[in-house]
């Protein structure tokens, strides 16, 4: 049985959970992004005193590690850091969008095998950080920033469906002309994250402490033309 830490700062809703074997046992979030640092140590308290837990009981430390929010990425990734590294626990870092991606999977209606998923954060102007992974969560395009045109994904959209959420959505949504995009409202939290950091866990797949940096892709480029 894994017990976990997750934390999840990237965007601008912060949340907090404690978990066991993937399942939420404690959560509480934050949706005041300039609030995240405060909120962070006192809401980890408080889950842990709601789930009877010490947090010398937790087996593995989580975080989402970007893309996302500059500040908000460097306040989750030194807090998991920091208590992986005092309790000499392990850390597990996980994509914020294959995070949000699994949070579609789980909720959105009606996908099929062919059915492709794509979160979107925003970024500024028509940038996005973007990622495509079919129903197994299998990587289809990597994670990356990119610059949306009308004819962004032209070749994958013509082949099937593509389920675009997260806060850089609408921005594709005004140009896009395919009635094989289609558009969800897909909120995701510490809680999705658990389910990822506890199958990370069973597979040992931890990140190195001292060398772990956030995600923060700094540079855009276009979506090349296919």
């Amino acid at each position: 049985m894994a017990l976990l830490l997750n934390i999840d700062t990237a965007t601008e809703v912060a949340s907090v959970c404690v978990s066991l074997n993937g399942i939420s046992l404690a959560f509480k979030e934050n949706r005041h992004q300039k609030e995240h640092a405060s909120f962070l140590h006192a809401a980890i308290k408080i889950i842990l005193n709601e789930a009877g837990i010490n947090i010398s009981d937790i087996d593995a430390f989580s975080v989402t590690s970007g893309p996302g929010s500059y500040t908000g990425l460097r306040v989750g990734m030194a807090s998991a850091k920091g208590f992986s590294y005092a309790f000499s626990k392990p850390l597990i870092t996980i994509n914020t969008l294959e995070v949000m991606a699994k949070t579609g999977l789980d909720n959105v209606i009606g996908l099929d095998h062919s059915t492709l998923l794509c979160p979107m954060l925003d970024a500024r102007r028509m940038e996005v950080f973007t990622a495509l992974y079919d129903i197994e969560l299998k990587n289809v395009f990597p994670p990356q920033p990119l610059i949306l045109q009308e004819n962004s994904f032209n070749s994958l959209i013509a082949k099937g469906k593509i389920v675009f959420f997260g806060s850089g959505s609408d921005k594709f949504k005004a140009v896009v002309r395919s009635h094989n995009a289609v558009f969800e409202v897909v909120d995701y939290s510490a809680q999705s994250l658990a389910s990822l950091a506890d199958k990370a866990f069973q597979q040992k797949k931890f990140t190195d402490v001292s060398y772990s940096e956030p995600t923060y892709f700094k540079d855009f480029h276009s979506m090349p033309k296919r």
